[in-house]
């Protein structure tokens, strides 16, 4: 679909809430009301690359190292994580330029599943994946900018709260003003942290053109053989390469999105998996096996055997690392929840855009809100165990999508077509993907499934049930929240402009 959308608030006979009041705020806007179109190439490999390249790659790039037992099977497993993601990636560059619709997984789950599974799928993201990501990305973020402040102890408490809570304020209201301020913010941040990882290697290039290789002889020493271990360094470095999807969220945005969509992933992936085996590399050189794998902060610790007086620069880069993940995280969570409503599985009020801006100010402030009140749990970090599970299953879905559509759909446009090696390889890893949290992780898995299955019951009364059925204190709180937020943020309500799509997809 073009990601089109109609003004509703200005029919006085079909509003979906009966709510008239706004009509006035749209009688000098044209009858189509469109998403700009304003992410460009270059934006889109800056969220693809920022959101990818987190602070997991500056903190802790141990796990792969701790389960594989050798610098030189943990560089293949990192080799493999990026040619696995780059097959996933392929994918939804397929999907992404056949559903043309914002929403990633969920918008290809509801195309080829149906409304309870991309439900399911949204309801995991509202309650857990989306905030508490934010969370922990904002929490990592005040720890480093306080860390100079209390050198020798723990940072308090309130003080990183206040300062996550101010970082994801200031986000919201950056992506709120304006597209093309989001993606300026995307763009400075993305460069900052890609140049702050080319010192980590030239610095490692350096020290191995002077000779200093020892911990690089005999690389394959000591390396595992146990399957599952491997498995689990293998799923260490997966987790390391998520966020490749982040450009599929903003897909209505783009300009151009049946070239810029894929062109933005091959250009990204590449540099995100050339990037992570030479860091790992430059790690390798500087730090032993034991000191990598006690160190809270390998960046840190790298940057204090290294850097002298110029180790400053190191926590700097990773608060900056996090700014940047977060913006593009709330880049693509405020889409997700848009996209959710515009489709009736959220209230009305998440699917208005602003009359002038063409911003979600409502999705962008319920995700605000949310990740602040995750800020108050104290143990948030434990709270995104419980996910893991849920990812790789609603990935593996959208790419098992892709196959049925294949099947079902054959006449349906697709500018890129992949061979089906591509996806079946990636769907038969995504089993495994899976079943690793089941085994490695069950009690949090179940908590996360729980979780998940907890919105069956919101499924049957906000999208299952006529609307002459649903309770009338549901009908009535929906449609005077969508009153007073369309008032409040100067908003107009819209739905997918479906006529138009159709004619879009003939003319293709």
């Amino acid at each position: 679909m073009s990601g089109s959308c109609i003004i509703c608030c200005n029919k006085k006979n079909s509003s979906k809430n009966g709510v008239q009041e706004t009509d006035k705020m749209a009688e000098n806007v044209q009858e189509q009301m469109k998403m700009k179109q304003e992410i460009t190439l270059l934006n889109g490999v800056s969220l693809i690359v920022g959101n990818m390249i987190g602070s997991g790659i500056f903190v802790s790039p141990k796990g792969v190292l701790m389960y594989s037992a050798s610098y030189g099977l943990s560089l293949f497993i990192w080799a493999l994580g990026g040619i696995f993601s780059l097959f996933g990636a392929l994918c939804y560059a397929e999907l992404g330029t056949s559903i043309v619709k914002s929403g990633a997984s969920y918008a290809y789950i509801l195309e080829a599943f149906g409304e309870f599974t991309a439900f399911i799928r949204l309801w995991s993201s509202l309650l857990i994946i989306e905030p508490t990501t934010q969370a922990v990305i904002a929490i990592t973020f005040a720890n480093y900018i306080v860390q100079p402040i209390f050198p020798s102890c723990e940072p308090p408490y309130e003080a990183v709260r206040l300062i996550a809570a101010a970082c994801i304020c200031t986000l919201t209201f950056i992506n709120c003003v304006n597209v093309k301020w989001g993606t300026r913010v995307q763009d400075l941040f993305t460069y900052a942290k890609v140049m702050a990882l080319i010192m980590i290697i030239s610095v490692g290039l350096y020290k191995i053109s002077k000779g200093e290789t020892e911990n690089l002889k005999a690389p394959f020493e000591g390396s595992t053989t146990d399957v599952g271990c491997i498995a689990l360094a293998l799923y260490s470095a997966l987790f390391s390469y998520s966020g490749w999807d982040t450009l599929n969220y903003v897909t209505e945005e783009m300009r151009n999105p049946e070239r810029n969509l894929p062109l933005s992933i091959a250009i990204s992936m590449p540099i995100v998996t050339i990037i992570y085996l030479l860091t790992n590399i430059a790690y390798y050189v500087v730090l032993d096996m034991p000191a990598l794998l006690t160190s809270d902060a390998v960046a840190v610790t790298f940057g204090n055997e290294t850097l002298g007086y110029a180790k400053w620069i190191i926590p700097i880069a990773v608060a900056m690392s996090c700014y940047g993940g977060l913006n593009s995280s709330i880049i693509a969570a405020s889409r997700l929840f848009y996209v959710g409503a515009r489709e009736g599985h959220l209230p009305d009020s998440l699917s208005l855009i602003h009359i002038k801006r063409f911003t979600p100010i409502p999705a962008l402030f319920f995700n605000g809100l949310m990740t602040l009140l995750y800020l108050l749990v104290e143990d948030v970090f434990l709270l995104i165990n419980y996910y893991s599970f849920n990812y790789w299953l609603y990935v593996g879905l959208s790419v098992a999508g892709l196959i049925y559509l294949r099947r079902t759909q054959p006449d349906r446009p697709q500018p890129i077509k992949l061979s089906l090696f591509f996806p079946v390889v990636y769907c038969l890893c995504s089993i495994f993907l899976v079943m690793v949290p089941l085994y490695s992780d069950t009690i949090n898995t179940l908590i996360g499934i729980g979780i998940a299955l907890s919105g069956i019951p919101a499924y049957y009364l906000g999208v299952y049930l006529p609307s002459e059925k649903k309770p009338k204190c549901l009908q009535w709180l929906s449609a005077t929240t969508t009153k007073y937020v369309q008032m409040l943020f100067y908003c107009c309500l819209t739905e997918l402009d479906t006529e138009v799509d159709q004619t879009e997809a003939k003319a293709k």
